[in-house]
């Protein structure tokens, strides 16, 4: 579809082992012995002019779903088109619209940010002339021009993620693939990169993001996809899926954790569904009208004389959904990074 720019139907990929003899094995998970399955049908639609999060634990299939949009693997079996361009017959048609960004820079160190930027507008077979026009526009675009001649190695790590992300639009591409972007940057890093991914998608850059930061995904990504064991098991908005894990809470910290049992007790709360944290003396519930329960439990506390240190209302955060979804708590994998 015209406002479709990335779409997977029945993606598979297995390292390792000896290929299934066909799509219907690999679908039934006949594969060798010691086979690893890092798409395992996955399917994704990407809407054009916005910013798609991926997220997933580690070996979830992240990293190989990017690399197979970007051409530079073969996926085993499904259908997988980019810019309406299918991925395994019209490459080259997909490389001329896409760029990416991978968890690593990919900059020369000892040359400088104009010069890095000329480089690649070379390699992608443009003009001396028009390569010092693109590097220049670039660089002012970014914030990085009164930095051109500076060699790479005396920037921040904000400024050489900029020059990064500045070196993958060297060829203005339609679709952008960030591979976990602000990797390893301090929050003002971060906040510079975030800045520049949102004025690329305010001029109509479609932008597939996979993070290790949930809060990233919450600040940028008008949707989200969450992956695990090579599938997606989760789509929507970052608010439809914060509310599939039970929508807005209640959260009291009281004073004194030895009174944590009688507010139990008394709140104005249903006493199965109260979650308790002695350590942090916190109580935290569910709850349906906003303030109603606000009200409700702050009157109950006065009158039973017990004294909170805070109250506050709160939806759910992006890592309690995908610690949800993911069952992550379970099975001891809650650092997002990928592997595969």
């Amino acid at each position: 579809m015209a406002d479709t720019a990335i779409t997977v139907e029945d993606a598979h990929k297995t390292y390792g082992g000896k290929k299934a003899k066909d799509a219907k094995t690999a679908r039934d998970g006949e594969t060798a012995k010691g086979a690893k399955k890092a798409l395992d049908g996955l399917d994704l639609q990407v809407a054009r002019g916005t910013v798609h999060g991926v997220l997933g634990p580690n070996g979830a299939g992240k990293t190989t779903l990017v690399r197979i949009l970007s051409t530079l693997l073969r996926p085993d079996s499904g259908r997988v088109e980019v810019a309406g361009h299918d991925v395994l017959t019209e490459a080259r048609a997909v490389r001329f619209r896409i760029g990416l960004l991978g968890q690593h820079a990919a900059l020369d160190e000892e040359l400088g940010g104009r010069q890095n930027l000329e480089m690649f507008a070379r390699l992608h077979h443009l003009g001396a002339r028009l390569a010092r026009v693109r590097a220049d526009e670039l660089l002012e675009r970014f914030g990085l021009a009164d930095t051109g001649r500076k060699p790479v190695r005396a920037y921040s790590g904000g400024m050489r993620r900029r020059l990064d992300l500045a070196a993958s639009l060297v060829t203005d591409p339609e679709i952008l693939f960030l591979d976990e972007p602000t990797t390893g940057l301090d929050p003002r890093g971060r906040a510079e990169v975030w800045t520049a991914v949102r004025s690329l998608v305010g001029g109509g850059t479609t932008v597939l993001l996979t993070t290790q930061y949930l809060e990233e995904a919450d600040q940028l990504a008008h949707r989200i996809s969450v992956v695990d064991r090579g599938r997606v098991i989760a789509d929507g908005t970052p608010d439809e899926l914060k509310s599939r894990t039970g929508g807005d809470r209640i959260d009291v910290v009281l004073r004194d954790a030895g009174q944590l049992g009688a507010a139990v007790a008394l709140l104005p709360l249903p006493a199965a569904d109260i979650r308790v944290d002695t350590d942090r003396r916190l109580l935290s519930a569910p709850v349906t009208d906003r303030m109603t329960a606000l009200s409700g439990v702050v009157r109950a506390l006065e009158e039973a004389g017990i004294d909170a240190e805070d109250i506050a209302l709160r939806r759910p955060t992006l890592d309690e959904v995908f610690l949800h979804l993911t069952g992550a708590e379970d099975d001891d994998r809650t650092n997002v990074k990928e592997a595969v």
